[in-house]
């Protein structure tokens, strides 16, 4: 059995570390292609080097998110290797280049993260979630809300549910991070006394969300950690936009620290999907700058709080969240990993 596994950003990274055990455990062959749609090391080589992943056997090394030139290196990979699966993450555009790569070649295309619908079409987001599922000849579903969204949709590929596969890296390696890292102690940081804040969605970057975001996130009461995203870095730039004091700007941390940060954390302020499970995971409230989500658990549950690019949402929203109690387990049980393995081993019986 031989795997695709086509990765591109921090998040798909994570993820396809303890696939990637999970896989080997099973003697499955993984063969890794990395697109290069985070090129910076900071938001890239670092994560491999501190998760322990094997270099990849293929990096486009592009330094671009267009699809097109990344469809393009996928298939010839696809052809030199000939894989039984290909398998993609998410809902980036490496993940739309990958099962497109895949259709173009007749290999079969199986989706992490299968099924989550936000409804907001004008995320490019979701419409990379809809076209990669339709796609999809085996579709991971983190939960069952995801697996009957397809049924509903008519989407053709064999459904599985399975849990989620950032379930199981947050669960093994949030505890390390916090053992290893002494990014608390760098900042002069206690655990509960700050919040921590990131901003990278493209439409976020673009004013005038931007300048609402730095404002709202300016007037809270409280420290704020930002690892601040090169794409946000240099729209802060261009737009001559100025954090507030209680804002600590900081480079983008490699995934231990930002673990250590993010968990230790009073609250959460992004922008990112990941993060929002995450923060779930972790026991700390999340607030969403979005206007919408793919995680709507979170926000029925009462953990998670969604305020566009209000400023005064932002602020209000900092300064009340709180956890309710008696919160039940989302998405999976750390063994999603092990339970996508298995059925990618049924595929060669």
């Amino acid at each position: 059995m031989r795997v695709l596994s086509v990765v591109g950003n921090r998040p798909q990274f994570v993820k396809s570390a303890p696939l990637s055990v999970a896989l080997r455990g099973r003697g499955i062959e993984e063969i890794a292609l990395h697109t290069g749609q985070h090129y910076d090391p900071e938001l890239s080589h670092v994560f491999f080097e501190e998760l322990d992943l094997p270099e990849p056997d293929y990096s486009l090394d592009l330094h671009t998110a267009e699809v097109a030139p990344m469809r393009a290196g996928i298939r010839r990979a696809i052809g030199e290797r000939s894989p039984d699966v290909v398998l993609v993450y998410g809902d980036t555009n490496s993940t739309l280049a990958g099962a497109l790569a895949a259709n173009d070649t007749g290999a079969p295309q199986a989706h992490v993260e299968a099924g989550l619908r936000s409804g907001d079409l004008g995320m490019p987001e979701e419409r990379n979630r809809i076209e990669v599922d339709r796609l999809a000849a085996i579709l991971f579903c983190p939960d069952d809300r995801a697996a009957e969204t397809l049924a509903a949709e008519g989407v053709p590929g064999r459904r599985e549910v399975v849990g989620d596969v950032m379930a199981d890296a947050t669960m093994r390696l949030a505890p390390l991070a916090r053992e290893r890292s002494e990014v608390l102690e760098r900042l002069g940081l206690r655990p509960g006394g700050y919040l921590v804040a990131t901003v990278h969605r493209e439409a976020n970057t673009a004013q005038p969300r931007l300048a609402r975001i730095v404002d709202g996130l300016s007037r809270v009461e409280e420290t704020i950690v930002f690892p601040v995203h090169p794409r946000t870095r240099a729209a802060l730039a261009r737009e001559g936009l100025e954090l507030g004091p209680n804002v600590v700007a900081e480079p983008p941390l490699g995934y231990l620290d930002f673990a250590a940060l993010a968990s230790q954390a009073r609250v959460i302020l992004t922008d990112s999907g990941g993060l929002q499970k995450e923060a779930y995971w972790y026991g700390v409230p999340c607030v969403t700058m979005r206007p919408s989500t793919e995680w709507v658990d979170t926000v029925g549950l009462g953990a998670n709080v969604l305020v566009d690019d209000d400023p005064d949402r932002i602020v209000a929203a900092a300064a009340a969240a709180a956890l309710p109690p008696d919160l039940p387990p989302l998405y999976g049980d750390g063994h999603a990993s092990e339970r996508i393995a298995e059925v990618l081993v049924t595929l060669s019986a």
